[in-house]
């Protein structure tokens, strides 16, 4: 979300005659847009700040902005911190960057960070995008969260629920389509969520989903981030009827321990997660089904721990973003008794989830090995050589259940281009990738780099 939210404002700069530039010394304007999930971006943020004041110490004409989730959250304590940024704007008025620019440039230094949004909709959804890939874009179709999980700061610095209408979030793919894109992802805090707030009750994501898949153009479908809980069955159905939504499902867990989901506010068991684990798995051919894993939560005990591996070993994940808990000032669990567990206790579980989790997303590439796998290009292939294999194509892109393929072999008579649907045989795996042998391309893309 946060990347997107940079795409807007790169976007909203360059309508308002700047020019990205990839030197740092050549900038008139640094914007640096930041996230608060964990503290590891607070100290990322203020150690970058540290060494930009060198910089404006020798161009005073520098201009330093700094927005998004830790700016809402901090506010005027960020330039307490660090006094020689010029501007500081949260999440609810990021579409104003470029008149506070102007307003420093005037008067001095201004922090404007707005409580609410000032109207139903959010401003900034509607700006316009600069992506640095053309064949691929995010979509958000929703701001902020009305769940009250307790170890979670984005309700206080998204603010709650606002979803885009419907016709609108559907335009914005259609103008996607027709400029080349054919890979969208859509974006939210809970997509299952999606609409509740304009229907009152019923939520429209399965309708979306549907609705997107009539789009032409429209090659694959993603979306990120599905709450557990509200994995409804017209959701599933709507993955499994629709052609182009990719058979991937991103299902946080967060912990396999019921005393620690309860702690958590989750609103399901580790039973009830896997019930509709299975319901998906069920419904959806060839799901591949990724997860995110908080280790050393407070008061998390071995036997807490012992029940997540459990519920791991028993979801049987192709990858899974594990976690070491960071607690976030405003939230519940900053509160908690027993914050801090033995850093050694805590490196130990990590290591151990780590292994469960690898030995699972290496068995489930190994079994593709020998199949025949739709591959959209997404990049050029930074590694300059690709282990055991005899040449490069210097491409990587992904399949339908959004695993890494490095792709290997002789090159084709055509030319391969980003944003190309090829077909490929896998021929070898590791826990994070797969390699294979290009066999021909299905549909050309539209880009070089």
């Amino acid at each position: 979300m946060n990347e997107h939210d940079s795409e807007r404002l790169t976007g909203l700069l360059e309508r308002d005659g700047y020019e990205a530039t990839s030197l740092l010394e050549e900038a008139d304007v640094v914007v640096l847009n930041t996230c608060c999930i964990r503290e590891n971006a607070d100290n990322k943020l203020y150690g970058t700040l540290g060494q930009l004041k060198s910089l404006k110490k020798h161009k005073p004409s520098l201009r330093i902005a700094v927005g998004g989730c830790l700016a809402q959250k901090d506010g005027d304590k960020l330039r307490e911190r660090a006094d020689h940024v010029d501007v500081v704007f949260g999440t609810y008025n990021l579409h104003r960057l470029s008149e506070l620019l102007e307003r420093s440039n005037l008067y001095g230094p201004v922090t404007e960070i707005w409580d609410r949004p000032a109207e139903t909709t959010i401003p900034a959804l509607s700006l316009p995008k600069r992506s640095k890939r053309s064949h691929s874009a995010w979509i958000a179709i929703q701001t902020g969260c009305n769940n009250s999980c307790s170890f979670c700061i984005v309700p206080k610095v998204r603010g709650r629920e606002i979803s885009r209408p419907f016709e609108e979030v559907l335009q914005d793919i259609a103008d996607q389509a027709a400029a080349g894109v054919v890979e969208i992802t859509l974006l939210g805090q809970n997509v299952n969520s999606y609409g509740r707030d304009l229907t009152g009750r019923k939520p429209l994501f399965a309708d979306l989903l549907r609705e997107i898949g009539k789009i032409e153009g429209i090659k694959r479908v993603r979306f990120t981030s599905p709450h557990p809980k509200d994995l409804r069955p017209e959701t599933i159905d709507a993955i499994a009827e629709t052609p182009n939504v990719c058979e991937q499902l991103h299902l946080p867990l967060q912990s396999g321990s019921n005393r620690v989901l309860a702690a958590m506010r989750r609103g399901y068991t580790a039973e009830r997660y896997l019930e509709r684990l299975e319901a998906a798995r069920r419904r959806i051919d060839d799901l591949a089904v990724t997860t995110d894993i908080i280790v050393g939560f407070p008061g998390e005990t071995e036997k807490d721990f012992e029940d997540t591996l459990a519920v791991v070993a028993a979801a049987n994940y192709d990858s899974a973003y594990t976690f070491i808990f960071s607690p976030r000032p405003g939230t519940r669990a900053a509160e908690m008794k027993d914050q801090f567990l033995p850093p050694d206790v805590v490196t130990d579980r990590f290591n151990r989830l780590l292994m469960v989790t690898e030995r699972s997303a290496l068995e489930r590439n190994e079994s593709r090995i020998g199949r025949v796998e739709e591959v959209l290009i997404d990049a050029l292939d930074k590694r300059p050589n690709v282990q055991g294999a005899q040449s490069s194509l210097g491409f990587v892109g992904r399949t339908r259940q959004g695993k890494l393929v490095h792709l290997v072999g002789s090159t084709p008579r055509a030319p391969i281009l980003v944003g190309s649907l090829v077909n490929v045989r896998i021929n070898a795996a590791g826990p994070h990738h797969l390699q294979g042998e290009l066999l021909d391309i299905v549909h050309n893309g539209n880009s070089l780099s």
